[in-house]
């Protein structure tokens, strides 16, 4: 098992100014981590060309080797309905742009949203949309396939969320170079029970994030600052993995029985202090794992 962390989980941190977002790599290095995840709008969020993107992986390319650590992964978002303006072409080649952004990293693995669906007028249900964004999917796939770089969608962004769906997704995209990244949190945001989620896409899962939420009923009270709403209106704030609500040990222990033994990146999104919650998460994870 590889350990990585999301870079993702120390924005909190950089958008303080107490860490530039390059040198998160040396304290992921630090705190114990075996591999980085870059993100799209954490590392490359100031970039405004393709060539501005592709000098900026060369550079954390240079700090992750500096380091001695690997791109487990790359996080893009992506919307293959409306993204680009409602250019569904455009959107497509803005992901493959990416796809070579992940090459430069040296990243096996590159990670992109699906879409948050149509709005009002235009609704419309997943499974009526799944044979459209099964096609966009399958385009950037094959693309990315002549790249070396493996494309997965997340259970993210409310719409692809829940394990049926994404499963239904992995399905009809039907293509060797696609797999599944099983976050294991993100299940709450769609009010599914995440153990019995995990179960539904393990044999799919090429990549996993281990991340935590504190859980609240609709029915009490509102806690404030930090806190989301789930598709039902329930609370999620995102704590430290061994703090929250998620059955960590519980899927982990679903995926080892599925056999997965890949690589797992740590997200944290909660308001505890960023360093201090990715080395208790991470030595919570390690446990967890060797227990599962």
């Amino acid at each position: 098992m590889q350990f990585s962390v999301s870079l993702y989980s120390f924005y909190p941190a950089i958008q303080r100014g107490e860490i530039a977002p390059v040198d998160c790599i040396a304290k992921a290095k630090e705190l114990g981590f075996e591999a980085v995840e870059a993100v799209d709008f954490v590392n490359f969020g100031d970039c405004a060309t393709q060539e501005e993107r592709l000098q900026r992986a060369k550079e954390l390319r240079a700090a992750a080797d500096a380091a001695g650590l690997p791109f487990s992964s790359l996080a893009v978002a992506a919307d293959l309905l409306n993204g680009s303006g409602g250019d569904t072409a455009k959107e497509i080649q803005r992901v493959k742009e990416y796809v070579d952004v992940a090459v430069v990293l040296g990243a096996p693995r590159m990670r992109h949203d699906i879409t948050q669906g149509y709005k009002g007028d235009r609704a419309k249900s997943y499974d009526a949309l799944v044979p459209q964004l099964a096609q966009a999917v399958r385009e950037i796939t094959q693309y990315a396939q002549e790249k070396g770089v493996l494309t997965m969608t997340e259970n993210h962004g409310f719409f692809s969320q829940d394990s049926q769906r994404v499963e239904k997704l992995y399905n009809a995209v039907d293509h060797p170079n696609f797999a599944l990244l099983c976050d294991m949190g993100n299940f709450l945001c769609a009010d599914e029970d995440p153990a019995l989620a995990v179960a539904r896409v393990a044999p799919y899962a090429k990549y996993v994030h281990a991340k935590d939420f504190i859980w609240k009923s609709y029915k009490d009270a509102d806690p404030g600052e930090g806190a989301f709403r789930t598709r039902a209106g329930n609370f999620l704030r995102g704590t430290i993995v061994g703090h929250g609500n998620v059955p960590v040990q519980q899927c982990l222990h679903i995926l080892k029985a599925a056999g997965f033994d890949g690589a797992m990146a740590l997200e944290f999104e909660g308001v505890e202090d960023p360093f201090t919650a990715l080395r208790i998460g991470l030595c919570n994870l390690r446990r967890y794992w060797a227990q599962a």
